[in-house]
């Protein structure tokens, strides 16, 4: 390869790089403003909203107070309210009160006057919800009900009842829990969205309201100025072709007329006039400069792919204090360290919220089902023993009763063990496992080491080694084929420690299928922020789990 050729290649691979790195830092830039201009966009227009409805029906409830008409202002056929919501004074959300379920937001104030009802005119909030300015083509400002049931109506289903549309997004709940705020997610409609949501109560009503605008709207200027990028890349390219052909003839023509010379001096000829420019420490210069530069490129380069990768902590040294390139991914790599911490975090307690959900819907059902039907059946079983003479069929009905009282008493534990709050997770563990191994040939040893007086295992982290516990057990059961299985849960001042062990068949940690419940085990030991170790080897299968004291 002769140098000019080796020259263009150089400058113009340098050229690409800088552009292409330069391109994609501008274009990420400009997403994120972008992202925060909209997100602020859709604030300022929430909060108006927002504030127009508070205003509205706070003005409408002192209309309504200093009002003398006691007549109650409903249409009973439609609207069956319950005797406690008409003995509460104030403002109230009527919507699951109405037979048809349409949106109805009403008033209700008793006196030694007697009492009165009145129902607002909500075409006034919908006018509100239907202002457009701000929005663009695909944005909309919606309400939705603590039943997550849509109260305002959809631009995009027009023909539906608000009602029948469930909007169970991060929005929704977080604002339903008293956490307003903003970001990108999945709206009702499954569509990625720029939302801002927040909480409206006024007295004993309660509605979110979401301003959003879907996110592929607000990326058409982003692919516009991806294509204007790429245009000019490419502009740019085929200037610094043309210039670089331009600038290696210069540089190559002094080499040449040396390399002349030296081949007349090789032959003997050492009288010929040897005429070039005395520029050969300059080219030299600029050859060291460009090796110099180059490597320095392939260090940003390299630290960028590693950076790309993830690998957020390899080692990179700017090339010197005006290295503004390297100065600058070196920013990005610790900003990038910052948002995958947060968003570790984030991920972390989003998975901490669901799971404690789930168990508290658990603990609910449990309750249900133990204080609710048991007590029932258990009335059912006195009145047979009264009421029925015929002994055969006092029998059997007692049987069946009592088939079910137990049936039921099982589902409640198996929810959620009422020995778990009142006596903890070692002997709830106990009692778990002692059931366990009456119903399976299965030998199953279980060692308590917690402390059985002032325990630090706080009630989160007991349901989740009880969990964890359930589903080891249960792989071990339908899929390890093992014949032992030994468990031990040690508590110390600073940390948990569950270990289990099975001498079953094992299984490869890599291709394990999801539906095993491997990373439903990882995922709560995550939320617990523990550790664990898996040996999955064949007749020796461990789970090493620690989880630190809260």
């Amino acid at each position: 390869m002769n140098i000019k050729t080796l020259v263009l290649i150089i400058i113009n691979s340098l050229i690409v790089l800088v552009i292409g790195l330069l391109s994609f830092s501008f274009y990420e830039q400009f997403s994120s403003v972008l992202n925060d201009r909209i997100l602020m966009q859709l604030n300022s227009i929430e909060t108006l909203e927002s504030v127009q409805i508070e205003n509205y029906i706070k003005s409408e409830w002192k209309s309504f107070e200093l009002s003398e008409n006691y007549n109650e202002d409903i249409d009973s056929a439609s609207l069956m309210l319950s005797d406690s919501i008409k003995k509460t004074d104030g403002i109230h959300d009527f919507t699951p009160y109405h037979k048809y379920k349409k949106t109805t937001i009403g008033f209700v104030l008793n006196s030694n006057k007697g009492r009165k009802i009145k129902i607002l005119d909500f075409k006034n909030i919908q006018n509100i919800l239907l202002e457009r300015t701000g929005m663009g083509e695909s944005g909309e400002t919606y309400l939705v009900g603590e039943d997550f049931r849509m109260r305002s109506e959809s631009r995009f289903f027009p023909h539906k009842k608000p009602s029948d549309i469930s909007v169970k997004t991060q929005g929704v709940i977080s604002a339903l829990k008293g956490i307003n705020g903003r970001g990108i997610f999945n709206d009702y409609r499954g569509i990625p969205v720029y939302s801002v949501y927040s909480l409206i109560k006024i007295s004993n009503l309660k509605m979110v309201i979401l301003s959003e605008i879907d996110v592929s709207e607000v990326a058409k200027p982003l692919e516009k100025l991806k294509l204007r990028l790429m245009t000019l890349t490419l502009v740019i390219f085929l200037v610094a072709v043309t210039l670089s052909l331009f600038l290696t003839k210069i540089i190559v023509d002094p080499i040449k007329n040396m390399q002349n010379s030296l081949k007349v001096m090789a032959k003997g000829n050492y009288d010929q006039t040897i005429e070039y420019k005395k520029s050969s420490n300059e080219i030299k210069e600029m050859f060291d400069a460009l090796s110099n530069l180059k490597a320095s490129l392939q260090g940003a380069v390299k630290f960028s792919y590693e950076i790309g990768n993830m690998n957020l902590e390899t080692k990179y040294q700017p090339s010197s204090a005006n290295d503004v390139l390297g100065k600058s991914l070196v920013t990005m790599r610790n900003k990038l360290i910052d948002y995958k911490n947060k968003e570790d975090d984030s991920r972390i307690m989003a998975k901490r919220l669901l799971v404690n959900g789930l168990e508290n819907e658990r603990r609910r059902l449990s309750r249900e089902l133990h204080d609710g039907l048991g007590p029932y059946l258990t009335s059912l079983k006195h009145y047979i023993e009264n009421n029925v003479k015929n002994e055969l069929k006092k029998t059997e009905m007692k049987k069946i009763v009592d088939d079910a009282i137990s049936e039921i008493r099982l589902m409640s534990n198996a929810l959620m063990p009422a020995s778990i709050d009142d006596f903890g997770i070692g002997v709830t563990l106990t009692n778990y496992i002692e059931n366990l191994n009456k119903s399976t040939s299965i030998n199953i040893e279980y060692e308590d080491l917690t402390k059985q007086e002032n325990s630090n295992i706080s009630s989160h982290q007991g349901i989740n080694l009880f969990r964890i516990s359930q589903e080891l057990i249960n792989n071990s059961l339908k899929h390890a084929k093992a014949k032992h299985i030994r468990i031990t849960l040690s508590e110390f001042d600073e940390f948990i420690s569950l270990f289990y062990f099975d001498d079953g068949i094992g299984f490869d940690i890599n291709t394990v299928k999801l539906g095993s419940g491997i990373i439903n085990i990882k995922e709560r030991v995550e939320i617990c922020n523990g550790n664990i170790l898996i040996n999955a080897l064949p007749g020796n299968t461990t789970f090493e789990i620690e989880l630190p004291i809260e």
